[in-house]
């Protein structure tokens, strides 16, 4: 229960109670990893524990965090991958941080629709960037999964705030997501996650990315961002067909029909989105 002051919060305030809150983790990571040690079987492989984390932003941030603190100076590169952390931690870190961590309610709907709608952009932003040959698609994953984490604290430590959002969307008060934060919260959840990453001490080229710089990187992040909202919002989105044509501006050398391989949509609308793009870009 929020006391009357913290209703009134703005940003810096969020941030500055945020910042030393600690990190939890989904419920099913916790048990994922322990059953991996206590097993020792073929889920143990750097790229099926790399899965485990980047399905879960709170444990993809904690990991970061943990690799970040104890990255020795030697290695000069921040970290910014999700395996780069683990291969900083291995499995002894990942288990303490896994036993160590208090747990997400995962029946908070709004919670879990925000974690799932993040590990859905970072999917999507993996595979966009391999399109067109990256230099690294694990960062920009990693941005898009992080993107997010601001609302994702305030379902865990402050469930009102965004509710409240919530209620301004759905009561049509307010036109955009923009609009429904503004009115609910006072601020943009985008500012706020913001602000946390630079509180943190993530590296500067996550924060760049999730600030949104005018980068090709940069625009693939923020509309596999978007793109992931509209699909948790209505699977069958009407704004899909205009996300994959303004990503396609950033990846021109690629179809449109391996723009929408990644997207969790039914076979049958990925036929009628690519069959809409076609015809409006003709």
């Amino acid at each position: 229960m929020l006391t009357t002051h913290q209703k009134n919060w703005k940003v810096d305030q969020w941030v500055a109670y945020l910042k030393v809150r600690d990190i939890p983790i989904m419920p099913r990571s916790r048990f994922l990893i322990l059953a991996i040690a206590e097993g020792g079987d073929a889920l143990s492989s750097p790229k099926e524990l790399a899965r485990i984390v980047t399905g879960d932003p709170f444990l993809a941030l904690r990991s970061l965090r943990y690799a970040e603190a104890r990255r020795s100076r030697r290695l000069g590169s921040d970290t910014t991958t999700s395996m780069a952390s683990l291969m900083q931690i291995g499995l002894d870190g990942l288990l303490d941080i896994a036993r160590d961590s208090p747990l997400c309610d995962d029946a908070l709907v709004g919670l879990v629709d925000c974690e799932f709608a993040s590990a859905s952009a970072s999917y999507i932003a993996r595979a966009w960037s391999a399109h067109r040959a990256d230099v690294s698609p694990d960062e920009i994953a990693l941005a898009a999964l992080l993107a997010d984490i601001g609302e994702m604290m305030l379902w865990h430590f402050a469930t009102e705030i965004p509710e409240r959002v919530q209620d301004e969307a759905r009561s049509g008060r307010a036109l955009s997501q923009l609009q429904a934060q503004l009115q609910g919260a006072g601020f943009s959840f985008k500012a706020l996650s913001l602000a946390l990453a630079e509180a943190w001490g993530l590296p500067p080229l996550i924060t760049q990315l999730i600030r949104g710089v005018d980068s090709v990187r940069a625009n693939i992040a923020r509309l596999a961002s978007a793109t992931a909202k509209h699909i948790q919002t209505n699977p069958e989105n009407p704004a899909l067909p205009s996300d994959i044509i303004s990503v396609r501006d950033y990846i021109p050398a690629s179809s449109y029909r391996s723009l929408l391989a990644p997207l969790p949509i039914s076979d049958e609308f990925r036929e009628a989105v690519l069959a809409a793009v076609t015809t409006e870009v003709e």
